[in-house]
């Protein structure tokens, strides 16, 4: 299941990403033949990732097997990486390196002594050529522990041009449009939009797209550090924005009931799959890759994207989100582990990936040519192009337990929410209650 918070903008303008980070650098193990110094070592990450996401990064990873000597091998946790990476530390079995996909887990694992200060190699890297925002999110009070190695962009909302021009619709500039757009797209005979109900995170993007625009990036700041209450009326506002799509049966493929049954990669599936069911899905830049890797789709042709459109004449929202590698103290190879994320830092690691398609690099030295089609370039040049105001996935700047736990907290709340959207201010007062208990913890 693809990682939730990572999303591309689409459209030059959104696309003002200010994901402008960068990653990069050489280092003990940059380009170059490698002198295989870490023979007969084995170096385990675990992750999010499965699928095309996992199989991509294998590649990777046997890139620098290829270079070092290094065997790896890669454990995917599911959603919940807090709770699984935990449990491994307690039973002695910790892996050498995680790729983190929230911030929330990343503070969470830094303070309770998890985590191993990048090396200086790394850190005079992500100095030099990350942009400060992302330097930022991979500290805590004040060291370094995380290097952004896969970024995404989480305001993009991908289509079939084929149903939108068949229901003789444009890519929306406004949110409102878009609702009126999925009208016509479901009069002409498929739903407007699949939602993959079934994967908590996917709704907490939703609501954090409609949240930045239509109450404004400061209020976004206060809530995602909980100085602003979840029953806040611009939280309520929020919602109802999101309630009345969530409750439009015109709008949602199969209604409610089935978004609640579909998955992220079903989700994808009803747009781009054999047998459309719905002309538009939202998620992140890396919906590009499932549609290309599982179904076929030459992005740009059989598959493109709009950015997610303004909301009550707020700004057009940049909400990106990354997934961040950190070397675990306890890991038995630690320090080869750390070689690893010296590798991940150059634009050699980060090709790799790119030319598999499914990726966006913070690294500005990676060249944009690696990248295998021209959405996904234009898309990293904005990235790469763009400066500090970008804004990170709220949920995953929370406590896991709060924006990151399946079943349970921010994810569970707005499943009952489009299951039944008919409160929102009861649901932000739940939404309230989980948080002050998740901050608190």
């Amino acid at each position: 299941m693809m990682r939730r918070r990572t999303t591309l903008l689409t459209g030059c303008t959104a696309l003002t990403l200010a994901l402008a980070a960068t990653a990069c650098g050489g280092g003990p193990v940059s380009a170059g033949g490698g002198d295989k110094s870490l023979s007969g070592q084995t170096v385990t990450v675990a992750g999010v990732w499965s699928g095309s996401e996992q199989k991509n990064f294998q590649k990777v990873l046997d890139a620098f097997t290829a270079k070092t000597g290094a065997k790896t091998q890669f454990v995917s946790t599911g959603d919940n990486v807090s709770t699984v990476v935990g449990s491994k530390i307690e039973g002695g079995n910790a892996p050498d390196v995680v790729m983190v996909p929230q911030v929330g887990v990343l503070d969470q694992f830094a303070k309770k002594g998890w985590l191993k200060p990048l090396s200086p190699t790394a850190q005079q890297t992500i100095t030099a050529d990350y942009a400060p925002v992302w330097k930022k999110y991979g500290s805590v009070d004040g060291t370094l522990y995380g290097l952004y190695f896969k970024a995404a962009h989480k305001s993009t909302v991908w289509y079939s041009p084929n149903a939108l021009t068949q229901a003789g619709v444009k890519p929306p500039k406004t949110y409102d449009e878009m609702l009126k757009a999925g009208h016509t797209v479901s009069d002409s005979g498929l739903a407007a939009f699949a939602v993959a109900g079934e994967d908590g995170w996917t709704l907490t993007d939703w609501f954090e797209n409609i949240y930045l625009s239509q109450a404004g990036p400061e209020k976004y700041d206060a809530l995602a550090t909980h100085k602003l209450k979840w029953t806040d009326p611009s939280v309520v506002t929020a919602l109802t924005t999101l309630g009345k799509l969530f409750k439009d049966k015109q709008l949602i493929a199969g209604g409610q009931k089935e978004a609640l049954n579909t998955d992220f990669p079903g989700s994808v599936e009803k747009v781009f799959g054999p047998k459309p069911e719905a002309g538009m899905v939202y998620e992140g830049d890396f919906v590009a890759g499932v549609a290309h890797d599982q179904f076929g789709k030459t992005i740009g042709k059989d598959a493109n994207f709009f950015p997610f459109p303004a909301v009550d004449g707020g700004t057009a929202p940049v909400v990106s989100g990354g997934d961040a590698a950190v070397v675990l103290k306890d890991g038995k190879n630690a320090g080869a582990g750390m070689k690893l994320l010296e590798y991940l830092a150059t634009p050699e690691a980060a090709a790799v990936w790119a030319k598999a398609g499914g990726f966006l690099s913070p690294n500005k030295k990676l060249d944009l040519a690696s990248y295998a089609d021209d959405v996904t370039r234009a898309t990293a040049k904005s990235l790469v192009g763009a400066g500090d105001s970008v804004r990170f996935d709220m949920s995953d700047q929370a406590p896991a337990a709060f924006g990151g736990t399946k079943g349970a907290g921010e994810w569970k709340l707005l499943q009952d929410f489009l299951r039944d959207p008919s409160d929102p201010k009861g649901t932000a007062a739940q939404l309230e209650s989980a948080a002050a208990k998740a901050y608190q913890g």
